[in-house]
């Protein structure tokens, strides 16, 4: 084996390393922490997992219908109006408000990792297809 071979897999295995202790370090943040909590909240709230599933359902009909081109606008504006009472649910609410927070967060490291590549490091890697 070669001293370049060696080095190239010794690369791969510290950067392996380094994103593994970057996603243990991404879980342990107060964002992180908070949107996990108020994501169990919301999955353990009967009142809002009802809402989630009739606004599903609703949307489901609605992307139907206008794939079909049934779809008027004011089954647009009764989407809109059911999706704002979902979000209006104060444990909605607080996830949304976690979730947002968290991405922000995620968007600050994507920027500090992408800084010496030069390209948008998480755009490139969690996106196909950008037009």
């Amino acid at each position: 084996m070669s001293i370049e071979t060696e080095s190239a897999e010794s690369s791969e295995s510290r950067v392996e390393e380094l994103s593994a202790e970057l996603g243990a370090a991404i879980a342990e943040t107060p964002e992180y922490e908070r949107f996990e909590e108020a994501k169990e909240a919301v999955e353990n709230d009967e009142e809002a997992q009802e809402a989630i599933g009739e606004f599903e359902e609703f949307r489901e009909e609605f992307m139907l219908a206008r794939q079909t081109g049934e779809a008027t606008q004011d089954d647009l504006r009764e989407l809109q109006r059911r999706q704002e009472q979902l979000h209006n649910i104060p444990i909605m609410t607080e996830f949304l408000q976690a979730q947002n927070e968290l991405e922000l967060r995620l968007q600050e490291i994507n920027e500090d990792i992408s800084a010496p590549l030069k390209v948008d490091f998480g755009q490139k890697a969690g996106g196909c297809c950008e037009d």
